[in-house]
């Protein structure tokens, strides 16, 4: 009979089959054990602020020096030795108050004698006078010449002119003896002496200086472009009776603590040119100066406003930063999800920034852990303290 060539079915080893259910049963036990996800912790708790929209107003600083409205430097008009210093230093002095007195003996000689010429003048023009009244009618009888007459009308107005000119000797004489009180010119604050008693001083010599400092003025200097901005918003600086009204009470003064003035300023004058070395234009403002706490020679801060700015959209400077010269805020949508987003920054505004691009009025943006949070991570928002907006400048004495 013929072999069939048919393999009947291979069947699986008893090893092999034993090895396929031990490795099934582990991969059931592996499953039933393993525990169910843990549920997403806790979102990220940061503090937000919403992007407000105002006119604000759009403010430079500069550097400021304080000087006396008026500075009158003390002199003596004559020469002669301090006999005595009358007024005390750093006090305020009324106009007439005597400062000093020089040694007036000297003068009120030379008083005594023009008192004395013109005297013997005056009785020369009396005689004078007598001739002319006795050789008049003599005249006219022809007991005396014509000649004579003249001669004694010539020698009258001759004694008429040197009394004029012994008066005037007289009135310069006294005056010098009343120069001898050296007084103060003006109302104001007297330095410290310069001059001390026994000193010989002259014309030249500058005994004091006494400064009016109510109110004071204040220089800086914005640059050509500053000033072009402000001249071109708000109008030129020209004198006080044209000092544009919207500039009343525009400047304020930070002192060299840090602290404010209570009072504010007015520009008053720009300078006719500008400095070609430094590119700056000099500016005078005026501030009120009632207790006399601003002196001359002080350096302070100056600050005015230069423009107002419509509609601007303002953030915390703490919610911006900047990474590679470029600026962004985290932005938290409606879902609490945060949105890394970059803006265009304009001026700042106290504690504040102008925002020209990149947000919008109503925006939640991070201003506390800003650090922590990355684009897509879903936060807890709490809203932070609202920013202080800036206020436009108080009127004079606000």
């Amino acid at each position: 009979m013929p072999v069939s060539l048919a393999r009947e079915p291979r069947t699986a080893s008893f090893s092999t089959v034993k090895l396929s259910r031990f490795l099934l049963a582990g991969l059931v036990c592996l499953s039933c054990g393993k525990k169910p996800a843990a549920p997403p912790g806790p979102s990220l708790p940061v503090e937000v602020a919403t992007v407000t929209q105002k006119d604000v107003p759009i403010t430079q600083e500069w550097i400021g020096t304080l000087d006396g409205f008026v500075n009158a430097d003390i002199r003596p008009q004559v020469t002669g030795y301090v006999l005595r210093q009358v007024y005390i230093e750093g006090s305020f002095l009324h106009r007439g108050d005597v400062l000093f007195e020089i040694d007036p003996r000297q003068f009120q000689a030379a008083l005594d004698q023009a008192k004395g010429f013109l005297a013997q003048n005056e009785a020369a023009l009396g005689k004078a006078k007598l001739d002319v009244a006795r050789f008049t009618p003599l005249v006219a009888e022809r007991a005396i010449s014509q000649q004579e007459l003249d001669n004694a009308v010539a020698a009258e107005r001759q004694a008429q002119a040197n009394v004029a000119s012994a008066r005037a000797t007289v009135e310069q004489a006294q005056l010098n003896v009343g120069w001898t009180k050296v007084m103060s010119p003006i109302d104001g604050i007297a330095g410290i002496a310069k001059s001390q008693v026994g000193d010989l001083v002259n014309g030249q010599t500058i005994m004091t200086t006494v400064s009016v400092v109510d109110p004071i003025k204040v220089y800086f200097n914005p640059s050509e472009q500053e000033y072009m901005a402000w001249a071109q918003k708000r109008g030129p600086v020209d004198a006080v009776r044209g000092t544009p009204p919207q500039d009343k009470g525009m400047l304020v003064l930070t002192l060299s603590d840090g602290t404010a003035y209570p009072q504010r300023g007015d520009p008053v004058l720009a300078n006719r040119n500008v400095d070609l070395k430094t590119g700056t234009i000099q500016v005078q403002g005026l501030f009120p100066n009632p207790k006399h706490l601003l002196r001359p020679g002080q350096y302070a801060k100056v600050r005015a406003s230069t423009d107002i700015r419509k509609g601007a959209l303002l953030v915390p400077q703490r919610a911006v930063s900047e990474l590679q010269g470029l600026y962004q805020v985290a932005v938290v949508g409606p879902d609490d999800k945060v949105e890394i987003r970059p803006v265009q920054t304009g001026d700042r505004v106290g504690n504040l920034w102008i925002i020209e691009k990149g947000l919008s009025p109503g925006d939640r943006i991070v201003v506390e852990g800003i650090q922590k949070v990355k684009p897509g991570m879903v936060v807890n928002p709490k809203p932070a303290a609202e920013p202080a907006a800036p206020a436009a400048p108080a009127a004079p004495g606000k």
